[in-house]
C-alpha cells in the first residue's frame, strides 16, 4: 500500500523519511515553490470598469504554466460601497509576508473617497477585501513599497487636495497608519516631516534598507491634469531619502542632453547589488533614462528611447518611456514603451551608457505597454496594457489596448509567451475594464 506524506520544509522531510525508512518518491513538500522562488501560481490584477458603472476590483488568475486554465480568470473581488466605483485603480503590491495585498486609487480624490485599500491575500486564490482608508495631508495614491515589518511605504502623488507637496504615507505591519504620540495628542505622521516646496509630487519609490537607501521620483502635479487646468506641470526630480530616518538629504533635479530639464520621471528603480546604489529613472516626455549616483548626487542620461531597435514612429520622442524592473542579477535594466507598444531589456554593465540587449514588441502604436512586474525568480514579467484615462474630468487620456501579457525572461531575451491569453474588454461580465496594478503569489 503506497502513500504520499506531506511535509512543510524540505530539510525536515528529508531527515523523518530518512528516520522512518519512507520511500523518497513518496513525499510531497509542500513550500518548494515558495523556496524556490518565482514559481507564482496566482496572479492579481487591479482594475477599474472601463464606464466607471461597476465596481473597482481584484481579478485573480490562474498563473500556473502546468495548469490547462494558464492565464483565465479564477474570479474577481469587487470592493464593496460606500466608494467603491471610480477610484482609478493603479498601482498595487503585496506585502513583505505575502499576506497582505495594498491597493491605491488615484483618483479617488475626485468623489471624495478612500484611496488605499488592503485586501487579504493568505489564502492566495480567494482574496478577502479587508478595508479602505485615506492619508491625512495626501492623496492621489500612487505606488506601494513593501517594510521589513509587513507595511508598506506609499506615494502619495498630491496634497491633500492634489496639488503639492505630495507625501509619502506609511502603515505599519498592523496596516495601522503610522503616527507620532505627543503625550495624550496623536499626530499622523506622512514623509517627510517637512516636504519640499519645489515640486514635490513622488510617483515612483525604491528602497534598498541594506544601505540605508530610498529613492522617490517626481512625476507631475496631479490638479494640473484636470479640466480647465492651464495644463501638465511635468516634474524632472529625484528625492535621496536616510531610509531609517525617513528623511529626504538630498535632491536631485534631471537635465535633458536635449536642453532643459528631463520631463515626467515617472518611476525610479535602484539596481540590486551596486555598492552606490545607483539607480535609473524614465523620463516619459523626453525620452531618455536617467543614472542616479545617490553618493555623488548627480543624473546623467545613459539611454535614449528614440535608438531602440526596432524603431517605431510614435508622437511622443523615445515612445514614451515609463515602468521599470530591475532582475536580482543587478546588470539588467527592463522598461516599457507606451507608445511604441515594446518592452526592452538593457545592460546596465557599463553605468553610465547602457546598451540594448533584448526587445519584444506587445503589440502595435498606442497598444499601451505601461506597468509591468518581475516573478520572484526574474523568469517571467507580466505586463498590462493601460496607464491612465481621466475621461471627462481630466487631459491625460492614454487607454492602451486593456491587454495583460507575460514576457519570458532570460539574461539576454525577452520572449511573448503566446500561452497567456488576456484581455479585459472581454474577460467580464460587466464589460470592459482597464488592467493596472499586477501582484503574484
Amino acid at each position: 500500500m503506497s502513500r504520499k506524506i506531506t511535509f512543510h520544509t524540505k530539510v525536515a522531510g528529508t531527515l523523518l523519511a530518512a528516520l522512518l525508512g519512507i520511500n523518497g518518491s513518496a513525499i510531497c513538500f509542500a513550500d518548494d515553490d515558495n523556496h524556490k522562488g518565482g514559481r507564482e501560481k496566482i496572479l492579481y490584477i487591479w482594475a477599474g470598469d472601463e464606464a466607471r458603472k461597476a465596481p473597482d476590483f481584484l481579478a485573480v488568475i490562474n498563473f500556473d504554466e502546468n495548469s490547462s486554465s494558464y492565464g483565465k480568470v479564477i474570479k474577481t473581488v469587487p470592493i464593496p460601497p460606500p466608494g467603491n466605483v471610480g477610484n482609478e485603480p493603479h498601482h498595487c503590491h503585496l506585502n513583505a509576508n505575502k499576506t497582505i495585498l495594498g491597493c491605491g486609487g488615484l483618483l479617488s480624490l475626485l468623489k471624495g473617497q478612500n484611496g488605499i485599500f488592503f485586501f487579504d491575500v493568505s489564502n492566495a486564490g480567494d482574496p478577502k477585501f479587508l478595508f479602505s482608508t485615506k492619508a491625512v495631508e495626501s492623496s492621489i495614491t500612487d505606488d506601494f513599497m513593501p517594510t521589513e515589518d509587513g507595511g508598506f511605504l506609499i506615494t502619495q502623488m498630491g496634497s491633500a487636495t492634489g496639488g503639492a507637496p505630495g507625501r509619502v504615507a506609511e502603515f505599519d505591519g498592523k496596516l495601522h497608519f503610522v503616527a507620532n504620540h505627543f503625550g495624550t495628542m496623536s499626530l499622523f505622521q506622512e514623509w517627510p516631516e517637512r516636504p519640499p516646496l519645489d515640486g514635490f509630487n513622488p510617483h515612483g519609490i525604491s528602497t534598498r534598507p541594506d544601505l540605508n537607501l530610498m529613492m522617490t521620483s517626481d512625476f507631475i502635479l496631479p490638479s494640473s491634469t484636470l479640466t480647465g487646468s492651464a495644463g501638465p506641470v511635468l516634474r524632472g526630480s529625484v528625492r535621496i531619502w536616510n531610509y531609517k530616518a525617513r528623511k529626504i538629504t538630498n535632491t536631485i533635479y534631471l537635465n535633458s542632453p536635449d536642453g532643459g530639464p528631463a520631463l515626467g520621471t515617472m518611476d525610479v528603480k535602484i539596481l540590486p547589488k551596486d555598492p552606490r546604489g545607483i539607480g535609473y529613472v524614465a523620463g516619459m516626455f523626453d525620452g531618455h533614462i536617467y543614472m542616479i549616483d545617490p553618493m555623488a548626487g548627480t543624473a546623467a542620461a545613459a539611454f535614449d528611447c528614440a535608438t531602440v531597435t526596432p524603431h517605431v514612429d510614435t508622437d511622443v520622442t523615445g515612445g514614451m518611456g515609463q515602468i521599470l524592473a530591475t532582475p536580482q542579477s543587478g546588470d539588467r535594466l527592463i522598461f516599457g514603451l507606451f507608445q511604441a507598444g515594446q518592452v526592452g531589456m538593457l545592460d546596465t554593465t557599463d553605468r553610465h551608457n547602457l546598451k540594448q540587449v533584448a526587445v519584444v514588441t506587445l503589440g502595435p502604436v498606442n497598444s499601451g505597454p505601461h506597468n509591468l512586474v518581475l516573478s520572484g525568480d526574474d523568469k517571467r514579467l507580466v505586463v498590462t496594457d493601460y496607464f491612465l484615462n481621466e475621461d471627462d474630468g481630466g487631459i491625460i487620456h492614454f487607454e492602451g489596448d486593456h491587454k495583460v501579457h507575460v514576457v519570458k525572461v532570460t539574461h539576454d531575451t525577452l520572449t511573448d509567451d503566446t500561452r497567456f491569453q488576456l484581455d479585459f474588454n472581454t474577460a467580464f461580465s460587466t464589460g470592459k475594464a482597464r488592467p493596472h496594478g499586477i501582484a503574484m503569489k
